[in-house]
């Protein structure tokens, strides 16, 4: 019997090739100025057009400047940044696509204006060229992040040809305890598996503590789940699914609703299905997370330390100690004893406004330590921006002495004015801690929103459990 994964590939399935790779209808396309641009070239130089306009939807994200928003475009300095946000400008104004701006209030990171337009919606295949796509999977999407040839041939042909994944099924029994949340169970499985752990496969998330998280925390799960290898991570649908879902902008009304809903509804692995691999966890296990080293499998919980290499073999002796030396951490070192210059809560990973309302949790009423260089909050959307500023969280951020930007991928990665110096340590909501990832020599923890508000606090990593 079929998975939740094996329904929406089978619905889409358009044929099958003699080498064993498949053709996908796609029924979106999310597009943003970094991987775009060539794209559109390739269709001019080919005398193409975009198949099917309204499947498409646009922002810019990766290259906008976070502060100095009321300049618009004049405010982006780098003129190779200025120029990819000018070109997709241009081209959805050629085609006539839909774009959210730099100065639409609806502008921000791709993957939270999706699901907040309501343009992401279940049963669907959705593509961008960005790997976190995966992060629309949490509506029982299969959404997958592709290349610009395949950004270019989604345009031309509403299609995609990929070879079918297996099925992994992430099984997560029991309650997350108070203080723990998504990114902490996600960071966890991802230590568990390691970051090729699902290579080939897409992953479902089940379980009563996946059912208890809100649509915030599934979309953090699914958006790490390409950082455990997989192509793409799955939820089912649920009352949850469809609360989130109902009376957004994109979202069908009416009859269309009530049509849609019962497909929907649908969209659950079979009780019998077949699941090639199988993780199941304790909900309960799992304490707040951090990442000491130069990939998201190197990560520990907030009561340990980092290792040691002495106490290791071979390959893997080495990859700890070219970590702790790039880290400049030392072996043994207390989590809590790694201090900070520097915290960041935002990206596509945890800038939502249930993100928000738990780092002003922490953070209301306190300061930021005087050790921290810089700390930022920055929303993943103009309209997460201004919900937060109707609830008060901004103010309570600006008070502690954070830095309240504009909506942007901003300190996720280098590609924009947000960014490390050499040496700096991170504490970081976002997904990914490689070398470099967010400036030249920058080092990246990977934590929590809760998490990265308690240690800009103590300006070093702190149990957030403990904090009232």
């Amino acid at each position: 019997m079929p998975t939740l994964y094996d329904k929406v590939w089978s619905d889409h399935l358009v044929g099958e090739r003699a080498d064993g790779q498949s053709m996908l209808y796609i029924d979106l396309q999310l597009l943003h100025e970094v991987t775009s641009p060539q794209a559109f070239e390739g269709l001019e130089l080919a005398g193409r057009r975009p198949w099917r306009i309204d499947a498409n939807l646009a922002t810019p994200d990766h290259n906008v400047p976070t502060d100095r928003r009321e300049l618009g475009l004049a405010g982006i300095a780098d003129p190779i940044a200025l120029e990819q946000v000018v070109t997709l400008d241009r081209n959805c104004q050629r085609y006539g696509i839909t774009e959210f701006d730099i100065r639409d209030p609806r502008q921000g990171i791709v993957h939270v204006v999706g699901p907040e337009q309501g343009a992401t919606l279940p049963g669907m295949t959705i593509v961008c060229g960005d790997s976190h796509t995966s992060t629309h999977g949490a509506f029982a999407a299969l959404a997958q992040g592709i290349g610009t040839s395949d950004v270019e041939h989604v345009l031309a042909t509403q299609c995609l040809i990929q070879r079918k994944a297996r099925n992994y099924q992430v099984a997560v029994h029991g309650r997350l305890g108070a203080g723990v949340s998504a990114k902490d169970l996600v960071l966890a499985i991802i230590g568990r598996i390691g970051t090729a752990g699902a290579t080939g496969h897409t992953i479902e998330y089940l379980g009563e503590a996946i059912r208890a998280l809100s649509m915030e925390g599934r979309m953090t799960l699914c958006n790490m789940a390409i950082e455990a290898g997989a192509r793409a991570g799955m939820v089912a649908v649920d009352d949850t699914t469809l609360e989130y879902i109902h009376g957004r902008p994109f979202a069908p009304v009416g009859a269309r609703w009530d049509e849609a809903e019962t497909y929907w509804r649908s969209l659950v692995s079979d009780p019998d299905a077949h699941f090639d691999s199988v993780l199941e966890l304790d909900a309960a296990a799992i304490v707040p997370q951090v990442t000491w080293g130069t990939s998201p499998e190197m990560v520990i919980g907030i009561d340990g330390a980092v290792p040691n290499p002495a106490r290791l073999d071979g390959a893997r002796a080495d990859g700890v100690r070219r970590a702790l030396e790039y880290m400049g951490l030392v072996p043994d070192q207390p989590v809590t004893d790694i201090r900070l210059d520097r915290v960041f809560i935002g990206s596509c990973t945890n800038s939502r406004i249930e993100d928000l309302r738990a780092a002003a949790a922490v953070i209301r009423g306190r300061r930021v330590a005087a050790s921290v260089k810089q700390a930022m909050v920055v929303p993943g959307s103009g309209l997460v921006k201004a919900q937060a500023e109707r609830e008060g969280l901004a103010q309570i951020f600006v008070d502690a002495g954070f830095e309240w930007r504009a909506a942007g991928c901003s300190m996720c990665l280098a590609m924009n004015p947000d960014r490390l110096q050499p040496g700096e340590h991170c504490a970081s909501t976002s997904n990914r801690n490689f070398e470099g990832r967010q400036g030249h020599g920058g080092r990246t923890h990977l934590v929590s929103p809760a998490m990265a508000a308690a240690a800009a606090i103590a300006g070093h990593f702190v149990d957030v459990r403990k904090w009232a």
